[in-house]
């Protein structure tokens, strides 16, 4: 069981690393576009031009924010740790699928099983979290019962 926890903990940090490598990517592209771009005689669109550059900058500064934060987040957990009641880093069984709580990525296969990576904060999560098993907990007009805590 502790196999797929890591393997559910390595999944969310790869998916972490390339949502930082792909911001990094885009706002050392956008600096180079807006560096290579030389000024013409048409002096408003050039700006216009430099401006939404800018624009895409500044959202590309704001996802690599978020998903470092998501690293840290991350970085903070022990998936190896194992709690009597839900936590972030838990693998939850319940009567309607297996939750990992950790950040939000969603369905993830591994070997045939569906499980369903969450964010502790995300509506469900939030009622999973300081759950022991046998709880239940509703979500959607669902009512899930936590089966056991890994």
């Amino acid at each position: 069981m502790n196999d797929i926890k890591n393997r559910l903990f390595n999944l969310c940090m790869a998916y972490v690393d390339e949502r930082i490598a792909n911001a990094s990517e885009a706002i050392a592209a956008a600096r180079d576009s807006s560096n290579d771009d030389t000024k013409s005689s048409a002096g408003d669109k050039y700006e216009t031009g430099r401006a939404m550059m800018q624009q895409d900058i500044d959202r590309q500064t704001l996802q690599l924010g978020e998903a470092q934060k998501l690293k840290v987040f991350l970085e903070r957990m022990e998936p190896e740790n194992q709690s009597e009641t839900v936590q972030n880093g838990s693998l939850v069984y319940t009567n309607h699928g297996i939750f990992y709580l950790a950040i939000s990525i969603g369905q993830v296969d591994l070997e045939g099983k569906s499980y369903y990576v969450i964010s502790g904060n995300s509506p469900i999560g939030a009622q999973l979290i300081n759950q022991p098993p046998g709880a239940r907990v509703s979500f959607n007009g669902r009512d899930y019962e936590i089966q056991s805590i890994a």
